[in-house]
């Protein structure tokens, strides 16, 4: 069998994209699809081909990612990563891997590649590591409420409340506040142009009976300052009751009285009992202001967002430390032998310096480690202690003192896939 590997032609688009839709079962509208070709970068997909048809396919996006300290640092976004079952167990998927790791760092632009996976075991052997993850809720509104301090409620009520049925008539107010937002919390992607309209696309086959997508905004002095996308799904218990259900999309804030008014006011949406959602940081406000978190249904999904180091001293240098650090790491990276080595790490919350070094390491961990590590989610001291970074002269504390240096006050999160 004979199978060419080579970039995408423009002209082989849609042949190309079928492949990934019938990998996925995907179903999409014609604006869904039209949207998703302007959002390829062509020049930066590769497809295997036999006897003219793709049967593999996998793309980069030249996306910026929100790191520790607030630093938004160019990244390769890796998606439509696909093999058709015919073409199995033939090294596509490693050849894939190899090529685009090789070009990311033959272009020198993008020290971090992230993606997310449909099944979590396949990407680690490539030195991916899962560094984020979510949580999906579904709120008893009916029976908790939401307890706001006075000042916050003080400074909650002064905001002006904007709202409209239809989503799109607030873009710009939305990613005004969104990128406000971006640098406050690692993993989440600057919007490259186009990627504003992601979050509006609402077919019907994904509503379920619930409503057009509506949203809200919260202005300061006419600056949007926050903002909630939802839809609602009318319904009623067996007495006649009203129990409906907010579907909430995205709701993003530049500070506290931000987030309270936008939950304030999808707690308080008529003939509503309940907020569902399944895509909020770990770590949202609304968990510390209900009332009674027993009413809250929370799952925490830790497989997320997947980091990948593809130049091991600029990535480190690219983002800050939440304590003053200098420790050397010994890194082990069997697919990107470049990494391999002793890194000296040296930094604090201004930012940080890393440059190979023969001094001798404090600490022994793999790329992949350190991928789990980099958005400060994952603490390296429990990476210790399940054996998988290790403290080259134990008791010298240097695990414990670039633990608290990598971590993050904020959880990492991506708010949308890619």
């Amino acid at each position: 069998m004979t199978t060419e590997l080579r970039v995408l032609l423009p002209s082989e688009w849609d042949t190309w994209y079928e492949r990934v839709l019938s990998a996925f079962v995907g179903v999409e509208t014609p604006e869904e699809r039209k949207l998703y070709r302007s959002l390829t970068e062509t020049a930066r997909c590769l497809g295997v081909w036999d006897e003219g048809r793709p049967v593999a396919t996998a793309g980069l996006l030249s996306f910026r990612m929100a790191v520790p300290g607030g630093a938004v640092v160019p990244t390769a976004g890796v998606t439509m990563v696909t093999v058709a079952p015919t073409h199995r167990r033939r090294g596509i998927l490693r050849s894939f891997m190899r090529r685009q790791l090789d070009d990311i760092r033959a272009a020198g632009e993008e020290p971090l590649a992230v993606l997310t996976a449909s099944e979590a075991a396949i990407y680690g052997r490539f030195g991916y590591g899962l560094a984020a993850g979510r949580m999906a809720v579904r709120i008893d509104t009916g029976r908790s409420t939401l307890s706001l301090p006075a000042p916050l409620a003080t400074e909650a009520d002064g905001l002006q409340l904007r709202a409209s049925d239809t989503a799109s008539a607030l873009l710009q107010e939305c990613e005004a506040v969104y990128a406000r937002a971006v640098p406050r919390r690692p993993g989440m992607l600057e919007r490259r142009p186009g990627w504003e309209h992601t979050p509006l696309l609402d077919p019907e086959r994904r509503r379920d009976g619930a409503s057009p997508l509506r949203c809200v905004v919260a202005l300061r002095d006419g600056t949007p300052v926050a903002f909630a996308r939802y839809a609602v799904r009318l319904g009623a218990s067996e007495s006649g009751a009203p129990e409906g259900e907010v579907r909430l999309r995205d709701l993003e804030a530049v500070d506290a009285a931000g987030h309270a008014a936008m939950w304030r006011f999808l707690w308080s949406l008529d003939l509503t009992t309940s907020i569902v959602a399944d895509n909020r940081p770990v770590d949202d406000p609304w968990l510390h202001l209900v009332d009674d978190p027993r009413r809250s249904a929370k799952h925490l999904n830790d497989d997320t967002l997947y980091v990948r180091l593809v130049q091991v001293g600029d990535a480190l240098a690219a983002r800050s430390y939440g304590a003053p650090l200098d420790v050397v790491l010994e890194v082990e990276d069997a697919f990107c032998p470049w990494n391999s080595g002793r890194w000296r790490l040296a930094g604090d919350e201004k930012g940080a310096v890393c440059e190979p070094t023969r001094e001798a390491a404090d600490l022994s961990l793999s790329v992949r480690e350190l991928g789990r590590a980099y958005l400060g989610g994952v603490s390296l001291a429990a990476l210790g202690r399940a054996g998988l970074v290790r403290e080259v002269r134990p008791g010298s504390g240097a695990l414990r003192a670039a633990a608290t240096a990598f971590a993050s006050e904020t959880a990492p999160w991506l708010p949308h896939g890619f």
